[in-house]
């Protein structure tokens, strides 16, 4: 069992259900409200067709493709994830030695459970800084700067997250970060003796960014002060990259992009935090249609395979990222898990792109073939 056994994301989901701890699952999994945002998005993802074509030669197909001009070994990347530790130990550095295997962009959480520069260095450079802005800012603009220092050249504001969605199966848990264990939860650990063994004796992740002497970060804090001058000042103290992750409405793209942003992440954060967002998928080719053609479109949520990867490019978008059922095949598998399930995710794109007729992933996009 574990990585030999997982075929799809489904089976990856199926068997961390069983391995985790209910709180950490429910949190890895869970979504705004009843999840109706969850269902919206996978049926408007299941609703899409891919167009079979025949007797083309695609015998010398490549998933190879490029993100702001360095090449990468596929066209999907890891999304930043907060707390990855939870799902196993050393799973944030798991997911920094895949994007360096495969030369992707690896989203580094604000909350993540390693520090940022453990994880640039892991990562041989493939890495992205995850930024959410908090309180009055002054904390966040140290992160940036410390960014920076750490050799990061691309940073990604989140930017839909003006106050913590709410989620009620966290809800239930008593779920909290920094994390605590109380009579329920250690009750729930125990009857998951294997990873309480394997994580609590290593001790209980934490916000590894945070851990530095007068800078705490509260989850529930307040994002609400964020307006357009936040993302001027941002812009004009960042040298490198910057997409704003998280967007969901044409005006907004078409505003970001007159603001000097070199990418936009099409994103509903999973639907964690407003149930009732349209679907990304959507309204990814409205955006795409409105930024126009050779503007960066980036997009993550939902995606659950290869081919449903494939629809978010032929929808319009030029990269992609996969997010939670990364830490799904981790807590099924560990490091094999999280590689087998990248394998399958691959396999799926490659054998889709073969039926649909196209060698490459910039032959997808509005339905192209080459």
């Amino acid at each position: 069992m574990g990585a030999s056994a997982i075929h799809s994301a489904e089976d990856a989901r199926r068997l961390a259900r069983r391995r985790l701890p209910w709180m950490v699952f429910d949190y890895i999994d869970g979504a705004a409200g009843s999840e109706a945002g969850v269902r919206r998005t996978r049926a408007a993802l299941d609703a899409m067709t891919l167009r079979p074509r025949i007797l083309r030669d695609i015998s010398n197909r490549s998933l190879a493709t490029r993100v702001f001009g360095q090449a990468a070994d596929r066209p999907f990347g890891i999304a930043p994830m907060g707390m990855c530790n939870l799902s196993a130990p050393g799973a944030d550095l798991m997911l920094a030695r895949l994007a360096a295997q495969y030369g992707v962009p690896l989203g580094v959480s604000t909350v993540a459970s390693t520090p940022m520069e453990a994880l640039i260095e892991e990562a041989r450079g493939h890495a992205w800084f995850q930024l959410y802005f908090s309180g009055d800012g002054s904390g966040t603009f140290k992160l940036v700067d410390r960014a920076k220092a750490a050799g990061y050249q691309t940073l990604i504001l989140t930017v839909d997250v003006p106050e913590v969605g709410r989620r009620p199966r966290e809800l239930r848990h008593g779920f909290r970060m920094p994390f605590r264990i109380g009579p329920r939860q250690f009750l729930d650990f125990a009857l998951h003796p294997r990873w309480s063994i394997s994580t609590l004796l290593k001790g209980k992740p934490q916000m590894a960014n945070f851990l530095m002497e007068g800078f705490a970060f509260d989850r529930t804090e307040s994002r609400a002060k964020a307006d357009w001058g936040t993302l001027a000042r941002l812009r004009d103290r960042w040298p490198g990259k910057l997409v704003v992750k998280g967007v969901l409405d044409v005006e907004d793209a078409v505003s970001l992009k007159a603001s000097g942003v070199d990418a936009i992440q099409v994103s509903s954060h999973g639907a964690r935090q407003l149930e009732s967002a349209p679907a990304p998928i959507s309204v990814l080719p409205q955006i795409r249609a409105a930024v126009g053609d050779d503007y960066p479109l980036f997009y993550d949520s939902g995606l659950r395979s290869g081919e449903d990867a494939l629809k978010a490019l032929m929808a319009g978008a030029d990269f992609l990222f996969f997010g939670r059922i990364l830490q799904f095949a981790i807590a099924a598998g560990g490091e094999a898990g999280l590689h087998r399930l990248w394998e399958v995710l691959s396999e799926e794109m490659d054998i889709a792109m073969a039926q649909i007729g196209v060698t490459a992933p910039r032959g997808v996009r509005g339905g192209r073939g080459e």
